[in-house]
């Protein structure tokens, strides 16, 4: 799969043949790095340009986080805006020939997944300190030998979900488009926008999905759990 896309070679670059995913995905932060330097050389306080497209899209992050964090997701910011626009592009990039999308690799989103997956918990434990390991107890302590395990189970299959569900949209779309502009190209046949455009909304829903989850792993290692409260009030409701 990584070898699917014969139209650009890049076997002078060391380690191409076995890491072709690690190499665009370098290309995509370089990208990047690149795309921020500009828009940031010069900074006016009426934006144009690389700088606006930027702060609109700073916007609309910010303005997702806000709906489903809350004000104390800010400093988590960067985060989400990095992991949004990494992942949309690395899983945009796949339609351009001679290149694949770094996301159709499984281990590129194992990456991605575990980052998340150690960032929520991170988050969990400097809000909350160590009762945050309550969040695996459940809402009444007696219930904690049953409901750990089942937390555990949970909270482990959050990576898997993750990188299985980006992996498998992904490499899906590229080997569709890439039989399709293998055959194009051999019938010299127009290349087939349509599919094109159906790739780059894909991609972009994808990116979405990935963050939004994000964002709901990071809102619930935010919230607070007090088992004895909660037992106190199961107890005065019974």
């Amino acid at each position: 799969m990584d070898k699917f896309h014969p139209f650009l070679y890049l076997g002078f670059i060391p380690g191409f043949d076995d890491y072709p995913n690690v190499i665009y995905s370098w290309a995509v932060m370089v990208f990047l790095i690149a795309i921020s330097a500009l828009a940031t050389r010069a900074l006016q306080t009426i934006p144009f340009g690389t700088q606006n497209v930027l702060e609109t899209l700073f916007e609309g992050v910010a303005s997702l986080m806000e709906d489903t964090l809350g004000p104390e997701g800010r400093p988590y910011f960067p985060l989400i805006f990095t992991l949004s626009i990494y992942i949309f592009l690395s899983n945009v990039i796949g339609i351009l020939p001679g290149f694949m999308a770094p996301t159709s690799n499984i281990n590129t989103n194992v990456g991605c997944a575990l980052t998340v997956f150690l960032a929520t918990h991170y988050i969990g434990l400097k809000k909350n300190g160590l009762k945050y390991l309550k969040h695996f107890t459940g809402p009444i302590m007696w219930l904690a030998p049953l409901m750990v395990p089942i937390e555990i189970i949970s909270h482990l299959a959050r990576p898997l979900s993750l990188t299985l569900r980006l992996f498998g949209n992904i490499t899906g779309e590229e080997l569709v488009l890439g039989v399709l502009m293998l055959l194009c190209l051999q019938l010299f046949l127009p290349l087939p926008w349509a599919m094109q455009l159906f790739v780059i909304f894909g991609s972009f829903i994808q990116a979405f999905v990935f963050v939004l989850l994000t964002m709901i792993y990071i809102a619930g290692s935010l919230e607070g759990h007090d088992n004895d409260e909660h037992g106190e009030e199961y107890a005065h409701a019974n």
